[in-house]
């Protein structure tokens, strides 16, 4: 267990995995684009970086961050992937819908990340990369911005989490 030393400063650098023999799907939404192909983006390029075969990475686009957590599932499911990546963009407007649309994305991701470590032969790691912000430009801060790109994020933290559930069943 890794704990900070008192007065630590917190190490946000996201160590890269290695993806090489992995297969990666990207679900992204189309509702916000100006942000999710940015996260979509970071997302697909990290992989790479990683050294998951650009054959073996997938971008499935799906209409708003609602349907991402049934379309992961499904690709999760039978898709034959070791890792699910989820993007999206949901931006507070001045209506509830945020805060349903939020809650309903989250609880299915949660559902799906835990029910997914049990499938197949190593699980499926399933990472959360739904940006959830009061306005725009947070989003675009977190898509490639100041605060980095929470899809590069996401991705890296799905291949770190599958790399180790192959270790512990004794694979690659």
């Amino acid at each position: 267990m890794h704990q900070a030393k008192p007065g630590a400063e917190l190490d946000t650098e996201v160590p890269i995995p290695d993806g090489s023999g992995l297969r990666a799907a990207v679900v992204v939404s189309r509702f916000n684009s100006a942000i999710t192909s940015r996260l979509a983006d970071g997302a697909v390029g990290a992989l790479q970086r990683a050294g998951v075969a650009p054959a073996n990475v997938r971008v499935y686009t799906v209409p708003g961050a609602f349907e991402i957590p049934a379309t992961a599932r499904r690709l999760a499911r039978g898709g034959g992937f070791d890792a699910v990546v989820c993007v999206g963009a949901v931006i507070q407007g001045d209506t509830d819908h945020y805060a349903y649309v939020c809650r309903s994305v989250t609880d299915g991701l949660s559902r799906l990340a835990q029910d997914a470590a049990e499938w197949g032969e190593h699980g499926v790691a399933v990472s959360f990369g739904v940006l959830t912000t009061r306005d725009v430009a947070q989003a675009a801060a977190r898509a490639g911005g100041a605060a980095g790109n929470k899809g590069a994020d996401a991705a890296l933290a799905a291949l770190e989490v599958a790399r180790l559930w192959r270790q512990a069943a004794g694979g690659a």
